[in-house]
């Protein structure tokens, strides 16, 4: 896998509510830090945050934004539950988004549940920040990671202006 470029930082958020209130270790947040080095991006911050709205909007403005990381990796709130509303945050602040990644993440988990096609999980862009939404089962961090490594660090390049062919 080539590596996502020197320099570029990765926030991670894990989105459950029952994980912010301390139940339970964050094993998405592990898997999702794992993902990052994997791709050679450092590791900035990581974050367990309830599924409200508002603040997964606000967090994922500042490490965007404030904070300048080049790619921002979310588990949780991407399924049917009524709480389950990371994907409407996640659109409310991109400004484009990036349908097969998240196409490739629902096919890559095709073959390990019957349940592939119920994730809602998006991917976007917000100024030259990639937002990806992976699900919340930290086994399906891997599986859907695995289809997104060869690609991601060619997309982060491209978004930081590095690397213009396509």
């Amino acid at each position: 896998m080539q590596s996502a470029g020197e320099g570029m930082r990765a926030a991670l958020l894990t989105i459950s509510t029952s994980r912010a209130g301390g139940v339970g270790p964050d094993e998405s947040g592990e898997r999702l830090a794992a993902f990052a080095l994997r791709l050679g991006v450092e590791v900035a911050g990581a974050e367990v945050i309830p599924d409200r709205r508002s603040l997964i909007e606000e967090r994922l403005r500042h490490w965007a934004d404030d904070a300048s990381c080049e790619l921002i990796l979310t588990s949780g709130g991407t399924g049917f539950s009524p709480t389950d509303v990371t994907p409407e945050a996640t659109r409310a602040v991109i400004d484009r988004e990036a349908p097969g990644i998240a196409e490739a993440m629902r096919d890559a988990s095709r073959e390990h549940t019957a349940n592939w096609m119920l994730s809602r999980a998006v991917a976007g862009i917000r100024g030259s920040t990639l937002i990806v939404n992976f699900p919340g089962a930290p086994r399906s961090i891997d599986e859907a990671g695995a289809a997104l490594a060869a690609a991601l660090p060619h997309a982060l390049r491209l978004l930081s202006g590095v690397d213009a062919r396509h």
